[in-house]
């Protein structure tokens, strides 16, 4: 067994645009997420997690330094981190921790325009570095295109019922998200035999568009696609919404394939969410072999789990798909697991407002490491030890949004504040912006921006966004501009 009672592996899981509806553990019936449960089962179940961005590089660079978008720097999906900021990777690493990736990282541009070869990496801490951004072929060092080429096998995907955005993708033994899995697993066996501990990221491509399961994992949800409820939307509903809303429902485009609301019809707004929910199945039958991985090598008692992902998918719900410019629960409401046998109490639901930027004080607490200074999350790990109630961590959670994909005819410059409650969010220079009162409209369909009957309410949450921005400034000594 590696590590010790004081400094445990951490096995660190994170999926690309899964939404927290997509467990069975969340309430999803149609998913079979039996692995992803069972870890539920064993540990912490956060029921209100946010992301500070709903877009990858702003949350992923939030999240793996504890800092908010903003005071990383990195703000868009085209910005690439600072060298200057410091990951909580590279603390483990320095703290004699081995560390491993398997999968994507994306805090720095990762568009085939942009980027010719492996992402450019700053001192991450990583030792083993499994870089595949995305199963595409656009780079000759992404790691799974060549691990196909040494099988022999040409990826392929095969359109469903005519579709541009669904397709059959590669069988389950040959698709990346088993790939990664499979990274994983050899990390995990061969770190068996070090003597010292580790971490490891797999970071799945999955659930990301495009949406291309295997064939026996699609095709057990057409038997019953009938079934599926269709998106959340009230016809003009986005009327009186910042312009990006909009725009985005107008005509949402990745690659060469659109996602306009309007062009589908019932059938079609189901299968896309069905193959959405397959490519989670898939998921967690690959997250259950690395926990199988653990167990076989004597490691799982020894280790922290944490299963997380960067955002969330709109899925057609406010007659939108993919993501941008808007702070919609769907986008910005997270799964977040954490377990380890014997240190985390087991079976528990969090109902306390927790965001992301809070897992790298958490992870330096769970092994005995000191608060890096420069970070502003606040550690989850007094409620995970049974030291602090599960019902009370945050006031509000704080999200950024700074043109973040750079696809909109004005700059969409765009920040929310929630509470228990209400939530806000501010369309900076367009004096305009979104009030949701979630206990009278959980699904977030009428904006109160305008409503007198609010204005108090506003008031308040303006004040509260304010108090946010302000309490995002870097604690770090100023230093040497990144340009």
């Amino acid at each position: 067994m590696t590590g010790d009672a004081a400094r445990p592996n951490i096995l660190w899981i994170c999926t690309d645009q899964q939404r927290f509806d997509t467990l069975g553990c969340t309430g999803n019936e149609f998913v079979e997420t039996e692995h992803l449960d069972r870890l539920a089962a064993d540990g912490v179940l956060f029921t209100r997690a946010f992301s500070q961005s709903p877009v990858c590089t702003p949350s992923r660079a939030s999240f793996l330094t504890g800092r908010y978008p903003r005071t990383t720097r990195c703000r868009q999906n085209g910005q690439p981190i600072p060298a200057g900021e410091v990951l909580v990777t590279k603390l483990l690493h320095d703290a004699g921790y081995f560390g491993g990736l398997s999968g994507k990282l994306h805090i720095s541009p990762c568009h085939p325009r942009a980027c010719k070869e492996t992402e450019r990496r700053i001192d991450d801490g990583y030792d083993v570095f499994h870089w595949s951004h995305h199963p595409s072929p656009d780079w000759p060092t992404n790691e799974y295109t060549l691990w196909l080429r040494d099988q022999g096998v040409e990826r392929t995907r095969t359109p469903v019922r005519g579709s541009k955005q669904v397709s059959f993708g590669m069988p389950a033994e040959h698709h990346q998200t088993t790939w990664c899995a499979d990274r994983g697993i050899d990390f995990i066996d061969e770190a068996a035999g070090r003597g010292t501990p580790w971490f490891l990221s797999v970071n799945f491509f999955d659930p990301h568009h495009e949406f291309d399961p295997p064939r026996e994992y699609l095709e057990r949800y057409l038997a019953r696609l009938d079934e599926i409820p269709l998106p959340t939307y009230v016809e003009g509903e986005l009327d009186n919404k910042p312009l990006w809303q909009q725009i985005d429902h107008r005509r949402a485009y990745a690659g060469d394939s659109g996602y306009v609301y309007d062009e589908f019809s019932d059938e079609h707004h189901r299968l896309i969410r069905a193959a959405y929910w397959a490519m989670v199945d898939l998921i967690d039958d690959q997250v259950g072999r690395m926990l199988d991985a653990l167990k076989r090598t004597g490691q799982l008692d020894n280790t922290l789990v944490i299963f997380i992902s960067d955002h969330g998918e709109m899925l057609g719900d406010h007659g939108i798909y993919l993501k941008g410019g808007y702070f919609y629960e769907p986008i910005v409401h997270m799964p977040l697991i954490i377990a380890r046998p014997g240190a985390v109490e087991a079976g528990r639901r969090c109902t306390a407002l927790v965001e992301l930027v809070d897992l790298a004080p958490t992870l330096l607490d769970a092994v005995g490491l000191p608060r890096h200074p420069g970070m502003q999350g606040r550690s989850l790990w007094p409620m995970l030890t049974g030291e602090a109630d599960l019902a009370r961590h945050r006031d509000d959670v704080y999200c950024e949004y700074y043109n973040a994909n750079q696809r909109y005819e004005l700059p969409a410059h765009v920040t929310m504040v929630r509470t228990e409650r209400y939530k806000l969010v501010a369309a900076h220079g367009q004096r305009t912006g979104e009030l949701y009162d979630l206990d009278e409209d959980p699904n977030e369909t009428y904006n109160r921006w305008d409503d007198p009957s609010y204005r108090e309410i506003k008031d308040e949450m303006m004040m509260r966004l304010c108090d946010r921005m302000a309490w995002t400034v870097d604690p770090l000594p100023e230093r040497e501009a990144p340009w």
